[in-house]
């Protein structure tokens, strides 16, 4: 599903989600670990918004990834909207001088691109990717990655030694680690600064080679094609809900979309080309694709956005690990990197403010 990314303010301020039945289907979905946060009836929830230090929270404000759950099964039950989503509802519940003073943004964007008055109809929607779980393994005192003059903070990051939510269990290691560590320690043994630099100067070359390629091809499919099939096939193999048999069909698939973005063709030239710049980004779509699906299918448990349907439960031994991914010229490895033990206090303290987290 693709559209317009809707902000959770929406929920905040009223908005709940319905089924095609036009019923608040969130009450039936909160987990046994949540249950005492969150009201279980639709007026204590609405009762929430005036006055949350009496009542609970509105399961609408579930944390996402228990929502997106929540949304998959309606829709596997039947129960979803015309496009495969679910309503968020606010016309029905605040009057159109609030909405349009609390979300200015969002009345403009589905008024401009999708013709939709949220004033007056519920928004359809539906769950969708726009992070990816894990990030580039860096030291947790300089941001530095192990490849020399590489940094990387905030969100495209999983440090060492760090406590981790559910959502940040996979690390990729950037390509070139295994020789960028040896010339960082004095060159690649046996190997004169000489040869050196002709070595390097022939991979950049080559890589010059690979990137200008699509533009000298007068036949081969559009790399517009391939990501749109690259991007659905993710979806529905590794996406929210994962079961080993798709996530194995998903990484088969994966080595049919390299050969076809292999051989994309792109008309025109270099300059403004966002043609270009996507069969030059394929590359890198299939690595990330590749991690995410190899990682699906080593991890068998189900922890925050991860949810396998064949390990449905959170296991104490997966708690302890990271999976990182590193890429040695074609192929990647992945090894289980142990996690640090925390302190018992600290950790009592990371549950306590998690559980509350949304």
């Amino acid at each position: 599903m693709s559209g317009i990314l809707v902000t959770e303010s929406v929920r905040g301020d009223g908005g709940v989600l319905r089924n095609s039945e036009g019923k608040r289907f969130m009450f039936n979905y909160v987990p046994d670990v949540f249950r005492a946060q969150y009201a279980e009836t639709e007026e204590e929830a609405d009762r929430w918004y005036t006055d949350p230090d009496h009542n609970r929270r509105p399961p609408e404000l579930l944390p996402r990834d228990e929502v997106a759950r929540s949304i998959n099964s309606e829709l596997k039950a039947g129960r979803g909207s015309p496009h495969g989503g679910v309503f968020l509802d606010i016309a029905s519940r605040r009057p159109a001088e609030y909405i349009l003073k609390r979300l200015p943004s969002m009345y403009h964007q589905f008024k401009e691109l999708a013709d939709v008055d949220i004033t007056k109809e519920p928004m359809e929607i539906g769950p969708t990717c726009h992070y990816v779980m894990g990030g580039v393994e860096v030291d947790p005192d300089t941001a530095a990655s192990s490849v020399p003059g590489l940094f990387a903070a905030g969100e495209g990051v999983r440090r060492h030694a760090r406590v981790q939510p559910a959502r940040r269990q996979l690390a990729v290691r950037p390509a070139g680690v295994r020789q960028a560590g040896r010339r960082r320690r004095g060159g690649l043994p046996g190997v004169t600064r000489r040869h050196q630099a002709g070595r390097l100067q022939a991979d950049l070359d080559a890589a010059v080679t690979e990137a200008l390629a699509p533009l000298d091809r007068t036949e081969g499919e559009s790399p517009y094609a391939v990501h749109a099939e690259l991007q659905q096939m993710m979806n529905d193999l590794v996406g929210l809900i994962r079961r080993e048999d798709e996530v194995k069909t998903a990484l088969a698939d994966l080595e049919k979309f390299k050969e076809r973005a292999a051989s994309v063709a792109v008309p025109g030239e270099r300059a403004y080309n966002p043609g270009w710049h996507y069969s030059i980004d394929l590359r890198n779509m299939l690595l990330v694709a590749e991690c995410v699906a190899m990682a699906a299918l080593e991890r068998q448990e189900s922890r925050g956005g991860h949810t396998r349907d064949d390990y449905p439960a959170m296991s104490p031994e997966w708690r302890k690990v990271n999976l990182i991914l590193t890429l040695d010229g074609d192929k990647i490895d992945m090894v289980h990197q142990p996690l640090p033990v925390i302190r018992e206090d600290l950790l009592a303290l990371f549950e306590s403010r998690s559980s509350r987290s949304t």
